[in-house]
């Protein structure tokens, strides 16, 4: 009989998103048929599915951790934060409209039948729905309508496990705290608790797991320490970016300045694990590092407005100074619009900006539409002569001189990007490009870093399988399976 067991947080960032990936590793492993889902997220990190839509990059991980191919059942309401239009909304894969944040609590009465299918058809299928939740469990403000949290666990009678974040402080008040913020019936659902994200003596908190569920009535079931490979795996949102530094001194410099909405930045992953890399993320205020060999400017959810943030930085400066000096930019989808002399939103996609300068680096225009491309590719890059495999997903035409010469060309034979006729700067929308270890190492060698023996793909793999077994040994999983109904 199949089963459902929900995974709520006491706030954003606690760690549900990577649980959840392990726990269906595990399971998995376990010989059990599991789904990951999410009812509702928000996030400007995005992956293409097999059937042709979008959903959070944490379910993609999620469905690969559960060794299944990630479908749009898997996150049926995905919000992408957009600027000054609010969020884009997207149902099952595609996108149906844009709202405010005061005007999508409206939208969740029409959105909540598709969400409650989706689900019906995962656990149709599968030996247990591992359901993840959406920040706070008590989001009390929010409650009215909710298809997030204790409105979808109320709904589906899904047995709630709450995650609390030992690392940022505060967890006994954390976990505490959300059952005296829920009412009854909220609370009556959770039936466990997990503290995330311990360092040091585990024995030393005994009496703090022993005091939650005292004050709670519920379970203690695990105090997972910190699990240090866990920036290997695609994060879910930029939060963490806001904070990351690079260690690394030595190691050839790329630099990314860090936009108010960058997307997809798990692009950057396979360099962040190359040792002959430092990936700088740079933040607001700071200037480019004139020994960066790479600029790369990333994938943004609000290309207009980030180009205008790129500009309040004195980015632009430097960019340009960067390339006079013989240095190399790298422009991935958003990225790639900004590189060029032109940006036009006739349809206000973005804004009430009907059209913007661009950096000027690349001769192309970029016209944005209300068409989303959503596809795999495939293929070979021009300049390196190196096979890719990546995905396609933007809103937008660019043409231009400079696209005479492509950065790819996809095994359909239509060709993506561009490069400057010096061959310094180039851009593309196709994504995940630098997974492919082959055109990785290309362009790598191309800005004088030595590539390593990585096997990227394979690497997730065994970080998934690693984390699987930390939740072996510090979840109490038949527990968690008993919870299950």
């Amino acid at each position: 009989m199949s089963r459902a067991l929900m995974i709520q947080g006491t706030g954003s960032d606690v760690g549900k998103s990577l649980l959840v990936a392990g726990l269906a590793r595990a399971f998995v492993n376990r010989g059990l048929q599991v789904a990951p889902f999410k009812p509702q997220n928000m996030s400007n990190n995005a992956a293409v599915t097999e059937d042709g839509g979008e959903i959070g990059r944490a379910q993609a991980l999620q469905a690969r951790a559960a060794r299944l191919a990630p479908t749009v059942d898997m996150n049926p309401v995905l919000l992408k934060p957009q600027g000054a239009n609010g969020a884009q909304v997207v149902l099952r894969g595609v996108v149906v409209g844009q709202a405010k944040a005061r005007d999508y609590q409206a939208w969740k009465p029409r959105l909540k039948p598709a969400v409650m299918e989706s689900f019906a058809r995962l656990k149709k299928r599968s030996d247990l729905v591992i359901v993840e939740g959406a920040g706070s469990a008590a989001e009390i403000n929010l409650r009215a309508n909710d298809i997030a949290n204790m409105g979808f666990a109320r709904e589906a009678d899904a047995p709630v496990v709450l995650v609390g974040d030992i690392d940022r402080g505060g967890v006994i008040a954390q976990l505490v705290g959300c059952k005296a913020a829920l009412d009854a019936e909220d609370a009556a659902m959770i039936q466990g608790f997990i503290v995330n994200k311990f360092r040091g003596d585990a024995a030393l908190f005994d009496e703090g797991m022993r005091f939650v569920a005292a004050r709670t009535g519920w379970r203690a079931l695990g105090l997972v320490p910190y699990f240090d490979a866990a920036s290997r795996l695609p994060a879910e949102d930029a939060f963490g970016l806001r904070t990351q530094r690079d260690a690394r001194k030595n190691g050839v410099v790329v630099a990314v300045p860090l936009l108010p909405h960058i997307a997809n930045f798990d692009d950057l992953d396979p360099l962040k694990a190359e040792p002959g890399v430092a990936l700088r993320m740079i933040q607001p205020g700071e200037p480019l590092p004139a020994e960066a060999a790479l600029v790369i400017l990333s994938g943004s959810k609000a290309t207009i407005a980030d180009l205008a943030a790129l500009r309040a930085n004195g980015w632009d400066i430097d960019l340009l100074a960067h390339v006079r000096r013989g240095g190399r930019a790298l422009g991935i989808c958003g990225g790639y619009q900004m590189l060029g002399r032109l940006i036009r939103d006739p349809h206000g996609m973005e804004g009430d900006v009907a059209e913007a300068p661009g950096l000027g680096l690349l001769d192309i225009e970029t016209t944005l539409s209300d068409r989303k491309t959503l596809t795999h590719v495939a293929g070979r890059a021009v300049a390196f002569d190196a096979p890719f495999h990546g995905y396609e997903m933007h809103m937008g035409e660019t043409s231009g001189p400079d696209r005479a010469r492509p950065l790819l060309r996809f095994e359909d034979g239509r060709a993506d990007g561009a490069v400057s006729r010096e061959g310094r700067v180039m851009g593309a929308y196709a994504h995940g490009l630098f997974s492919d270890d082959a055109l990785r190492a290309a362009f790598l060698r191309m800005i004088g870093a030595e590539a390593s023996s990585l096997r990227f793909e394979e690497s997730i793999d065994d970080t998934l399988d690693a984390l699987a077994a930390h939740c072996e040994k510090h979840i109490n999983l038949d527990a968690l399976l008993e919870i299950a109904r």
